[in-house]
């Protein structure tokens, strides 16, 4: 029989593991909004003064790069979601499950932190790729510069402590 200690432990463990959930899909909907916002906002801006606007298009190799990890990623996510409100699964199942959950959603916040890094310092659009201690970099750029290679690989080992396998890759 369940005593009251059991039942309020049960209880508010599923409140926090449904909390949890949705809190890591929250996100992806809230960007989508925020982007649907900022490109009404954009559009605007572009018709009130369109002296000063600059126009900087993304390559279609960078797009696809992008389309295809963010579907890799929703793949992964779905598949651990199962896992996570899967009957079947044990315990530990569903805690490895949410560990990756929580691993999947903090290797893209750094991916995105730094494209914005490379775009804010370099001026340039990329597409960054992390698998463990290896560092992908797809840049959208005319110029094959070794020395500009170098800097971005010097910017992003700045935020890690240990040593990262970097490479730089120059698409137009």
């Amino acid at each position: 029989m369940i005593n009251k200690k059991s039942l309020w432990f049960l209880t508010l463990f599923s409140l926090i593991l449904v909390l949890s959930v949705y809190y890591i899909t929250m996100p992806s909907e809230l960007l989508i909004t925020k982007n649907k916002k900022n490109d009404e906002v954009a559009k605007v801006n572009k018709t009130v003064d369109k002296e000063a606007s600059v126009e900087i298009e993304e390559s279609e190799i960078l797009t696809a790069l992008r389309v295809e990890a963010d579907e890799q990623m929703k793949q992964d996510m779905e598949d651990l979601q199962i896992v996570l409100t899967s009957v079947e699964a044990t315990s530990n199942e569903k805690n490895e499950a949410y560990e990756k959950l929580q691993l999947l959603n903090m290797t893209r916040g750094e991916e995105e932190k730094l494209e914005k890094k490379i775009e804010t310092k370099f001026k340039l659009k990329s597409f960054v790729k992390i698998d463990g201690d290896q560092i992908r970099v797809v840049a959208s750029s005319d110029k094959h510069d070794t020395a500009l290679a170098n800097d971005i690989m010097r910017s992003i080992q700045e935020e890690y402590k240990t040593k990262k396998y970097i490479s730089v890759k120059f698409q137009k």
